[in-house]
């Protein structure tokens, strides 16, 4: 769930040691935090490097033991958390729960009692030389650096940072500068639950600091954010050698069937375009409808949108807030103006709102195509593009027509033809009949194709990607098959025309000849 990085014009070195961090939803100030010079970031590398060599000695059950109290004291403390994440990024409190709280917690449960399971050794058959065995064991890769996110500031880098210390790793959180308080709220929850305190520990400043560290020779990086930056952070890693996941940004699709049940899909979308004001990676950004419903479903999207309330979620219920990023409204604006310029339709919004200068309506727009910025750029805010295409060959066309690739929808009512669909989209992941939740679920993998990232998140294979997987090779019989010194032309034939043999399925006649 990627985000537009914040640009931070200060200098790690100058003498200004806090970032302050005001509300978007009142301009109130939050709190601040430190922000480190490059040469403290390097001594807390030091310290989680040392802290880490004892933790990757633990057994499974103690870190188990560990994730339990965790669990115990997140959920304690989960009204304290809501308020201070909708407080710092500006989205509901229901979001603050149920997007940031609720993930983070069926994450750790999953990965606290499944992770000495999923990084046992996995034994390897050999096909052909039956006397050998191999066999993989997992040890941790050492010190993470997670590069957080503004737009889930909890979620993403606590989910992250749980994975990587069941693994056996220590972690170093770097936390977007718009959102750094709630990273402290979780090292504080970390220490209440009784982990070791030099092992998870923050780096809030400067973006520099990130690739400071990353010369500096972490281990692991797990990079969210735009595609821009991470690009530039895996040609760091790439210098380096140092193995990263990239989850980058989206302009995720969703292509409508002519059979979907228009009523609950209109509803859907428009909760997957405007949840947590569009700022998702996931977000529904450009919708694919045929001619013939078109006119249809337009008309209930329009209606569920204008439904929505939107204001400060802490002097009342509210389904959508502020956004986080100044920087993003212009975005927005310029997009839009573009948009209106060219002849597209602004239905609905295409301006901030009285609520506040952080505020930007859910907007709604029409008659619009790809050559415009609404239809091919990620706009990261609460922009709703639908387009009527022919028919659904048209539709899979256009919707795979973009550098990115992180997710897509399908919404039919036949699972059949939409799962058809879904294996031709040219996404990392695709929902049927339903949006944004496939992040939540920690069994699934979260990963993009072309501009939307590389590696992977979530998912047994993304713990195993933050360990080392190393392989053994042993014997069971002492049988010497005779494929060394003294070499012959002979013997070569032979073995040849024996691999020949076993690939056609004589193995039974050539273990014979070998066994002679």
């Amino acid at each position: 769930m990627s985000n537009p990085t914040h640009k931070e014009n200060k200098s790690p070195n100058e003498a200004q040691s806090k970032i302050r961090v005001n509300s978007p939803l009142d301009g109130s100030l939050v709190g601040e935090v430190p922000a480190f010079s490059i040469e403290e970031a390097r001594q807390k590398l030091a310290e989680v490097r040392r802290a880490q060599l004892a933790w990757a000695r633990t057994s499974f059950p103690q870190r188990r033991r560990i994730m339990h109290e965790f669990l115990k004291h997140l959920v304690r403390r989960s009204d304290e958390l809501a308020e201070l994440i909708s407080r710092e990024t500006g989205k509901t409190l229901y979001e603050a729960n149920v997007f940031e709280i609720m993930p983070l917690i069926r994450l750790t449960s999953y990965f606290a009692n499944r992770a000495g399971k999923i990084l046992r050794k996995r034994r390897i058959s050999i096909s052909i030389f039956k006397n050998r065995s191999s066999y993989l064991h997992y040890r941790p890769r050492g010190v993470v650096l997670i590069i957080a996110p503004w737009n889930f500031p909890l979620n993403i880098p606590g989910g992250e940072a749980i994975m990587s210390l069941m693994a056996g790793n220590g972690v170093l959180l770097k936390p977007a500068s718009l959102t750094p308080l709630i990273a402290y709220k979780l090292r504080e929850i970390f220490d209440e639950a009784g982990l070791d305190k030099n092992l998870f520990q923050i780096v809030s400043g400067p973006g520099v600091i990130a690739s400071e560290l990353i010369e500096s020779g972490v281990d692991y990086v797990n990079f969210t954010g735009s595609t821009a930056v991470g690009k530039k952070v895996s040609e760091l890693c790439g210098r380096k050698l140092t193995p990263c996941s990239m989850e980058l940004g989206g302009k995720a699709p969703a292509i409508i069937c002519e059979d979907a049940d228009l009523e609950y899909t209109s509803k859907s979308i428009v909760w997957g375009a405007f949840a947590n004001s569009g700022q998702i990676c996931a977000s529904v950004e450009r919708v694919y409808v045929p001619e013939n419903i078109y006119d249809s479903f337009l008309k209930k999207a329009l209606s569920h949108a204008r439904t929505i309330r939107q204001g400060n979620p802490l002097k009342g219920e509210m389904d959508m807030g502020a956004m986080t990023d100044p920087r993003q409204l212009e975005i927005l604006e310029g997009m839009i103006t573009e948009a209106r310029e060219k002849g597209a339709k602004i239905l609905l919004g295409g301006r901030r709102s009285p609520q506040g200068k952080m505020f930007f309506e859910p907007t709604v727009i029409a008659d619009a195509d790809e050559s415009m910025r609404v239809g091919c750029e990620e706009s990261f805010g609460p922009l709703l593009t639908i387009m009527k295409v022919k028919n659904e060959e048209e539709a899979i066309r256009r919707a795979n027509d973009s550098s990115y690739g992180l997710i897509a929808y399908v919404y039919s009512a036949n699972c059949s033809q939409a799962r058809k669909i879904a294996e031709r989209l040219e996404a990392g992941t695709v929902m049927i009949n339903e949006v944004l939740m496939s992040h939540a679920f920690p069994e699934a993998p979260w990963q993009g194709v072309k501009e939307s990232g590389v590696g992977r998140v979530h998912s047994d294979d993304g713990l195993r990607d933050l360990t080392y997987p190393y392989h053994v090779n042993y014997e069971l019989i002492p049988l010497r098959v005779p494929v060394g010194y003294p070499y012959s032309n002979n013997k070569a034939k032979l073995l040849v025309k024996t691999m020949a043999r076993i690939n056609r399925g004589g193995l039974g006649k050539i273990v014979d000849i070998l066994l002679k």
